[in-house]
């Protein structure tokens, strides 16, 4: 089996980043990801993939697919071959269900001047593999069109399953967001510090994997952390200089998430933990005074056109040498709100869907509050900056159709977890597998060759009997 994923992309050489391990002091060199030819990731049977007992689900999410991904990457992309010649294939009858995003074609042309050139180009027709995936997302060179999601201060997302993820998305060469609360939850070690932080334990597994010239460290900051100063101790940890030095450091500010907009993070800890986070959030009794679980909540910010501006103004004074990423919850004026972060620098804006969201919620927001993600980009139409898209990915045609609609890059947040709770050490890469294979198979049936190439005139709304731009 061959990987369908591409050699890392001609940039120019940087200085390898060593892990940040405070007691060592040699370069670790940096590990290339396999060629295009290089059969690597063999599938698994389920028997033979080591599951972690974590007892993670996740509901209303194509659960099983995903793990099914998980095991035998881009396998799962065809029907059984045991079947072929004895079986009519066909649409599945849920194929024109889902949410607006999944019921929209995409609708190949007849005629493609853009093939012609591609054939021109190559001196022979042109295939799906000649598609070439590499993309730049906020600010960094990506070796695909994706990029992992935050999982936050969560207990799935900031334990061994994020390093896992952590480590396998620096294989990948994607860039990695780290979402907020970490610090403030779970500390940051710093030079002879005994414990290990949780955010410093996937920022290390990142460093480990990551090859020269690809992926980058983006680390969010809501209220919370802003009172920790998280940015502030990250810019001037010696350990981040290498990232800093190479351009693969980003900082986003985050005023919202899909799970719950207008609301900021919240988690469930135990009494003790509650006691602890008291004097820096909220905490609840929501599940009754006897109950050994309280509620954690952070607050989500305040924010205007021009505070929003002065906060982008203020990251990229102080902290030059990263990059500037901006999250927003899916909010009716979230054109305006994305162009506001173009105009006064974002190197990128993330918008999360409603269908997003890995953390705790409460369940009238996950069913009833905010747009859908094809809402989301509908309103925000050509976009003038780097453009990023959340909300309910795991496979390449929904990835293909947000593209199209002017995403630069989609993320992946519940997919991610899944995967690499189906397998902590390959997971993650082989559900990356199958989508990358996904997307060089549309792409090209658009008779296209890059994911900047896609444009909404590549998708076909049933229910508008037109694109959905």
């Amino acid at each position: 089996m061959t990987i369908m994923i591409p050699a890392a992309p001609a940039v120019p050489a940087v200085p390898a980043v060593k892990p940040m391990d405070d007691d060592s002091t040699s370069s670790v060199p940096l590990t290339s990801y396999a060629p295009l030819t290089s059969p690597v990731l063999p599938a698994q049977p389920a028997s033979r993939v080591p599951s972690v007992p974590s007892g993670l689900s996740a509901p209303g999410f194509p659960e099983e697919q995903v793990r099914t991904r998980a095991r035998t990457g881009s396998a799962a992309v065809f029907p059984d071959p045991a079947a072929y010649g004895a079986r009519l294939f066909g649409p599945a009858p849920a194929a024109h269900g889902g949410d607006a995003l999944d019921r929209t074609r995409i609708v190949p042309p007849v005629f493609m001047p853009e093939r012609l050139e591609k054939l021109i180009d190559l001196a022979r027709e042109p295939e799906f593999g000649d598609v070439d995936l590499t993309a730049r997302v906020g600010g960094f060179t990506a070796r695909l069109p994706l990029y992992l999601s935050a999982f936050g201060s969560t207990r799935a997302g900031s334990g061994d399953l994020a390093v896992h993820a952590s480590r396998q998305a620096a294989r990948l060469g994607i860039p990695m967001v780290i979402g907020e609360n970490m610090v403030p939850v779970h500390g940051y070690r710093k030079a002879g510090d005994a414990t290990r932080s949780a955010l410093r334990a996937r920022v290390e597994a990142y460093l480990e994997a990551v090859p020269d010239g690809a992926g980058g460290i983006v680390v969010q900051q809501s209220t919370e952390d802003a009172d920790s100063e998280v940015w502030n101790l990250l810019y001037s940890d010696p350990a981040f200089r290498p990232l800093l030095e190479t351009g693969r450091l980003a900082f986003e500010l985050k005023t919202g998430q899909g799970a719950k907009p207008g609301l900021g993070g919240m988690t469930v800890v135990g009494r003790a933990e509650a006691e602890q986070l008291a004097r820096r959030f909220t905490v609840q009794e929501v599940f009754g005074e006897d109950a050994p679980q309280r509620l954690r909540c952070a607050t989500p910010g305040t924010f205007t056109e021009e505070i929003l501006r002065q906060q982008l103004r203020f990251m990229r004074n102080n902290f030059p040498k990263a990059r500037t990423w901006v999250k927003f919850h899916p909010g009716r004026d979230i054109d305006r709100a994305a162009r506001t972060a173009w105009a006064a620098g974002a190197d990128a804006v993330t918008v999360d869907g409603a269908e997003g969201g890995t953390g705790w919620a409460p369940g009238v927001f996950l069913d009833q509050v905010g747009l859908p993600l094809a809402e989301c980009l509908r309103r925000i139409g050509r976009p003038d900056g780097c453009l990023l898209a959340t909300g309910g990915v795991w496979e390449g045609g929904r990835a293909v159709r947000a593209l199209a609609l002017g995403a630069n890059a989609v993320g992946l947040g519940r997919a991610a977890l899944v995967a690499v709770d189906e397998d902590p050490e390959h997971g993650l890469e082989r559900l990356v597998e199958a989508l990358a294979l996904e997307l060089r198979l549309l792409i090209s049936a658009l008779g296209k060759y890059t994911p900047a190439a896609l444009a909404p005139d590549d998708l076909w709304d049933p229910a508008q009997g037109a694109v959905p731009c």
